[in-house]
């Protein structure tokens, strides 16, 4: 099984930066690719960003030219740095791998919270 644990959310006001975290641990070789999910209230969840294990990036329309996703194998961990926060991009943030045979593994959660 893969593990993983969020780290990094708060609230910052528009205008501001954050950076997540994603700690990976487990069977690190079933991982094809990682990523950042989000829910905002009364919204379904959403893809915010993904990278695979061939370091190819996918972003949300929303996000382009705002946030940065990033990886260090040797940490096992994911980053995303967000830049030019807006109020819309409050939610709660899910770290995401995708494994062997399509099985999705999610972690707890981080919220934040951008105030306008």
């Amino acid at each position: 099984q893969v593990q993983l644990v969020e780290s990094g959310g708060g609230l910052v006001q528009a205008g501001g930066s954050l950076r997540l975290s994603c700690a990976a641990s487990g069977r690190m070789f079933s991982i094809s690719a990682m990523g950042w999910h989000r829910q905002a209230p009364g919204k379904q969840r959403e893809l915010v960003a993904r990278i695979s294990s061939g370091g190819s990036t996918n972003y949300a329309d929303s996000v382009k030219g705002r946030f940065t996703i990033s990886r260090d194998n040797a940490k096992n961990t994911i980053y995303l740095q967000m830049n030019s926060l807006k109020s819309e991009d409050t939610g709660v943030y899910y770290c995401w791998s995708l494994l062997t045979y399509n099985v999705e593994r999610w972690g707890q959660g981080t919220q934040v919270t951008v105030s306008s």
